[in-house]
């Protein structure tokens, strides 16, 4: 009898154990979110310091999800990417929401003319690719910046400044032929240089030193989750001065560029907050002007299919808030987990002022 109890006893607790796993792993499952899929293509600009791992911390450490890699080859043109059979094998290698295209820097600071002929034909045997493989991939361009002293052979660019706004009007000039974002890291660089004494070159001046690719790592981060990098996971990189002028500069930059740079297509933003009464609210707001049709699942069993609004949640907790869009491309579906950790009564005193209390009036008798 005792042993038929003590096999029952066993029995019971691996099913109770196997329950609780299944329970617990299903909803941990439930709140997976899909990464996003991201593919850097381009030369020795992208690769030094291993600029796309950095982004790639970057998202870890601030709770999003990414599969980010690269494809890159040093000194490489548009041209020189257009004919690497490596390349094309790896944009087809995933159905990737994003591929970031960096060309040489100095083929893009020649006048739009030029960039027609030595330049152009290459872009488009890569884009076409890209676009077979996903036809609604996400492709970003990469302006890169100015040698610290300009290029000496060229007249028209043989300053910082010259360099700098040559490169950025030819990336700008690629974005109105496909109708593309720029992610305006040149243009981030050249306002931090400014305001800061912290060296963003490597000895050769032209090559990006750490400082230089965690500029360029925050400014990706900004565009493609649509909020600044504020956590400072990565502090042993940079000084903390110095990350709060980069995340100010890509603020600012990103912020007041959106039109010019084409940044305000194809992107959403969440904002989560908690009112001091305790609702727990989401603003949502979406930009796809190519959408056919938009649908928002926010996770505790509501939807809309506004562009932009408001949700209000009943309870605090995690959520995954999915969108789906329908373009003639087919359909995109993007998700982020949004987080209402309500302040516990500890946090709560903490914020209120202290105040003594009143001495009691004695009585008169």
């Amino acid at each position: 009898m005792l042993v038929n109890n003590i096999v029952i006893d066993i029995v019971l607790k691996k099913i109770f154990i196997f329950l609780t796993f299944l329970f617990f792993g299903t909803a941990a499952n439930a709140l997976e979110v899909e990464p996003l899929k991201i593919l850097f293509i381009g030369n020795s600009y992208t690769q030094m310091n291993e600029m796309p791992s950095i982004l790639q911390k970057m998202v870890d450490k601030s709770g999003e999800k990414a599969i980010i890699e690269r494809n890159t080859k040093s000194g490489a043109s548009f041209k020189i990417h257009s004919e690497r059979k490596d390349m094309y094998a790896s944009i087809k290698s995933r159905n990737w929401d994003y591929v970031v295209l960096q060309g040489y820097s100095r083929e893009l600071s020649y006048t739009p003319e030029y960039i027609d002929s030595a330049t152009v034909p290459f872009v488009n045997k890569i884009i076409d690719s890209i676009y077979a493989k996903n036809a609604c991939t996400n492709v970003l361009l990469f302006m890169t910046w100015g040698y610290e002293g300009g290029f000496l052979d060229r007249e028209e660019v043989n300053t910082y400044e010259k360099m700098a706004h040559s490169i950025e009007r030819g990336y700008r000039y690629l974005s109105s032929l496909y109708n593309i974002a720029v992610v305006p890291v040149g243009m981030v660089w050249k306002s931090v240089k400014q305001k800061s004494d912290e060296d963003l070159y490597v000895a050769d001046r032209a090559h990006p030193s750490v400082n230089g690719s965690y500029l360029a790592a925050c400014t990706f981060y900004n565009v493609i989750f649509g909020f600044d990098y504020n956590d400072r996971g990565l502090v042993s990189m940079v000084t903390s001065d110095f990350h709060l002028v980069i995340r100010e500069e890509v603020h600012n930059i990103v912020t007041e560029n959106r039109q010019l740079y084409k940044l305000n297509e194809k992107r959403f933003i969440l904002r989560s907050y908690i009112s001091d009464k305790g609702l727990c609210s989401l603003t949502f707001s979406s930009y796809f002007p190519l959408a056919n049709s938009i649908k928002w699942s926010f996770g505790d069993g509501n939807s809309s299919t506004a562009l932009k609004g408001t949700h209000v949640f009943k309870n605090s907790g995690t959520y995954i808030v999915r969108i789906q869009v329908q373009e003639d491309c087919g359909m995109k579906i993007q998700e982020r987990r949004v987080y209402f950790n309500k302040p516990s009564e500890l946090e709560k005193l903490k914020k209120k002022k202290f105040r003594f209390p009143r001495k009691k009036k004695k009585k008169k008798t």
